[in-house]
């Protein structure tokens, strides 16, 4: 999501540099580019105009090019604000004095966090992680979540190496191809998101007959909006509950955006830990 949103703001015309300057009378926001769909690029402007017309002031969005331009930018205090990843999170918070204070929650799901689960067809054989052995198998993308570094940590904390275990491994690009690889028995099991699993079986591109969870994640906290510690509380406060307001808007793959609620840094130990396992160099991630 943080990918979308940002990318349809590039498509429309945000500039890229320099970062904005710091002002009283205006929000900047940090949002990172990636390629993606032209539906995404009228949603993000709706989200935009809806967060300026709650807070009564400009906001500003700044698109790097990368994380750690975002990162950066709040460092150095061009920036107020910024929609990051919940990896990309961790390493702000050791590097910029910033803090996650709300996550987007959809109609659709309610919640603001999700798991990552891997699955098989109910005829494979497959039933528990030890039976992946020598199966193949699909993750999503080398920097996805869900679809690769919590499943891959969650199973070298059971002892299983996932880099020895299975038999043929391959990144299918999205969670759909993903799922659809296991139900069209290209792959004998996959990591996904559950709320795209759950998608899928809605939308009857799978039958949920077919198909059984046989790992499943902590929940994995969405991505977060931060802010500097530094803004003025009044602002924060302002922000917070305009966050909270913005409702009735697509938001991606996720559905309609129902607004943000509050959460806290603690709530990204669970990604803080999978890091430390996977010993994953966190400025290396897009």
């Amino acid at each position: 999501m943080t990918r979308r949103l940002a990318a349809a703001l590039l498509l429309i015309g945000v500039a890229t540099a320099p970062a904005p300057a710091l002002a009283a009378d205006a929000l900047s926001i940090g949002l990172i580019p990636a390629e993606d769909s032209q539906a995404m690029i009228e949603s993000s402007r709706q989200v935009l105009d809806q967060l300026r017309d709650q807070m009564g002031m400009p906001v500003k969005p700044f698109v790097a090019t990368d994380y750690n331009g975002v990162i950066e930018a709040l460092r150095s205090k061009k920036l107020d604000v910024a929609y990051l990843g919940p990896f990309s999170y961790v390493l702000a918070s050791s590097m910029a004095n910033v803090e996650a204070f709300a996550v987007a929650v959809t109609k659709k799901t309610g919640q603001s966090a999700y798991k990552s689960v891997i699955i098989a067809r109910k005829d494979s054989g497959i039933s528990k992680p030890a039976d992946l052995k020598g199966r193949n198998f699909a993750f999503v993308d080398p920097t996805s979540a869900s679809g690769h570094l919590f499943p891959k940590a969650g199973l070298m904390r059971t002892g299983i190496d996932p880099d020895k275990f299975f038999g043929r491994v391959i990144f299918s690009g999205s969670h759909d191809a993903s799922i659809l690889a296991v139900a069209n028995k290209k792959v004998d099991a996959a990591a996904v998101a559950d709320r795209i699993l759950a998608s899928a079986i809605a939308k009857g591109q799978v039958k949920s007959d077919d198909i059984q969870v046989v790992w499943s994640s902590d929940p994995i906290p969405e991505s977060p909006m931060v802010w500097r510690k530094d803004l003025d509380p009044a602002l924060k406060a302002k922000l917070q509950q305009a966050l909270a307001n913005v409702k009735d808007l697509p938001w991606g793959d996720q559905g309609v955006l129902n607004g943000f609620q509050p959460t806290s840094d603690a709530a990204y130990d669970v990604v803080r830990d999978t890091a430390k396992v996977l010993k994953l160099d966190l400025r290396s991630m897009k």
